[in-house]
């Protein structure tokens, strides 16, 4: 479905008005832009239903390592584990035993999807253990590969460089 159908032109043109004003008062040069005060993500925390199939799916369909694995400071029984997707960054998960987390949804400030930039050959291969699983996807622009984990999050896999995004720069 063209999302631009889900919106007449009027509404369009007062939302493109909206997001040049926003631009205009917020987005600045390279050279003028205040440095920010971040290092980087330190994790990003999902949910999962079951640690073993979240675990085999980022470490082999992926090539996410599992870096570490303990007991969740907030429930008893939860296992909180973090993967290496690469330059210092990680992605973590926790299980909730007993809890019953409903399906995967994109809500108001909820989870869209995470893009991870990984090189052209590992996007290759990632691509091939997708089809080698029979498992869903689409190809978008020629370098980003859309696909659910196994909890049903959207995970792009993109082989532009960090910092880049389809050839224009996001830092």
């Amino acid at each position: 479905m063209d999302k631009a159908s889900l919106i007449d032109d009027d509404q369009r043109r007062a939302l493109t008005e909206t997001r040049d004003r926003i631009r205009d008062e917020f987005l600045f040069s390279r050279d003028k832009r205040p440095a920010s005060t971040g290092r980087g993500i330190h994790h990003a925390a999902l949910i999962c239903r079951d640690v073993r199939t979240t675990v085999e799916w980022y470490q082999h369909v992926a090539g996410f390592p599992v870096t570490v694995l303990f007991e969740n400071r907030d429930l008893a029984g939860s296992t909180h584990f973090f993967f290496d997707v690469g330059n210092g960054n990680c992605l973590a998960f926790f299980d909730l035993p007993g809890v019953d987390p409903g399906p995967y949804a994109e809500v108001l400030g909820g989870l869209h999807h995470i893009a991870i930039s990984v090189s052209e050959q590992h996007w290759n291969e990632i691509r091939a253990r997708l089809d080698e699983r029979g498992t869903d996807y689409m190809v978008h622009s020629e370098v980003s590969i859309y696909t659910r984990d196994p909890d049903g999050a959207r995970i792009e896999f993109i082989h532009d460089p960090l910092g880049e995004m389809y050839g224009e720069p996001t830092v």
